[in-house]
């Protein structure tokens, strides 16, 4: 099986091992990361999903290029591109928060995967890059859209260009990474994350990640009304959370 699914307290974690690919993507596996994306969004439990690569070497090297150019093997991702994207989820909308666990290349269809998580957690060793430009594959998962959002368009454009790569430093300089860790800690690094947001009031949470994503590119007056309007939905736990702070709970930045 390339593809595991596993529950690791609060999250879920989905892990691509093809390490003998550098966990490329063919399209037996973008069916499985799929299968799996739609298990965590059916879990109620299940409060972040994190995604990783198997191995220490790669998180993902985007599309298996081999499967590709293969007339006699599987459909392979590219073969014909599926509504939810070649990799498998990356045209679908997670209705909870997403953290990519990075350890090593994240180029190509990789790239796209994290793009496609709200964070992205790296260690050192890792790397980035749209080396599908050396190949003419385009970027189809949603990464000339999500890229120039996360970073500006002249970084995006700069990386989309030039299919130059970049450390985890730079990574974190530009904001496409927001924590680098030691080698070989990403995962531990975005499990504890997920467990602290997991932890916090989850209508709270979830309304103030639907309400980002959907005013992100309103006019400032339109996201405005967009953010009241979803805001207001979760008033009452907001109440609740005000009595206790009114009661002495989580003064000084402590509790949740």
């Amino acid at each position: 099986m390339a593809v595991y699914y596993e529950r690791a307290g609060a999250a879920a974690v989905l892990t691509i091992d093809r390490p003998d690919r550098r966990n490329a993507v063919d399209r037996a596996t973008a069916e499985e990361l799929y299968a799996r994306f739609r298990e965590f969004v059916a879990d109620d439990d299940a409060r972040v999903l994190v995604v990783t690569g198997a191995g220490g070497e790669s998180f993902v090297a985007g599309a298996d290029l081999k499967a590709m150019n293969n007339p006699t093997g599987s459909r392979a991702a590219g073969d014909r591109a599926s509504i939810e994207g070649p990799m498998g989820f990356t045209r679908a909308h997670s209705p909870k928060p997403t953290i990519a666990a990075i350890e090593g290349w994240c180029v190509a269809g990789g790239l796209e995967i994290a793009c496609w998580c709200d964070i992205r957690v790296a260690s050192e060793i890792s790397r980035f890059g749209c080396l599908e430009r050396r190949w003419g594959v385009p970027l189809i998962d949603g990464g000339t859209q999500r890229l120039p959002r996360i970073i500006g368009q002249g970084r995006a454009l700069d990386l989309i260009l030039s299919g130059r790569v970049i450390d985890a430093a730079e990574a974190e300089r530009i904001g496409l990474v927001t924590r680098v860790t030691p080698k070989g800690q990403a995962l531990a690094a975005a499990l504890e994350l997920a467990e602290q947001i997991a932890a916090y009031p989850q209508a709270c949470v979830l309304s103030d990640r639907q309400a980002l994503y959907e005013g992100w590119d309103r006019p400032l007056e339109e996201g405005i009304q967009i953010e009241a309007e979803i805001g207001r939905t979760v008033l009452e736990e907001a109440a609740k959370g005000a009595m206790r702070f009114a009661g002495g709970e989580g003064r000084g930045g402590k509790g949740t």
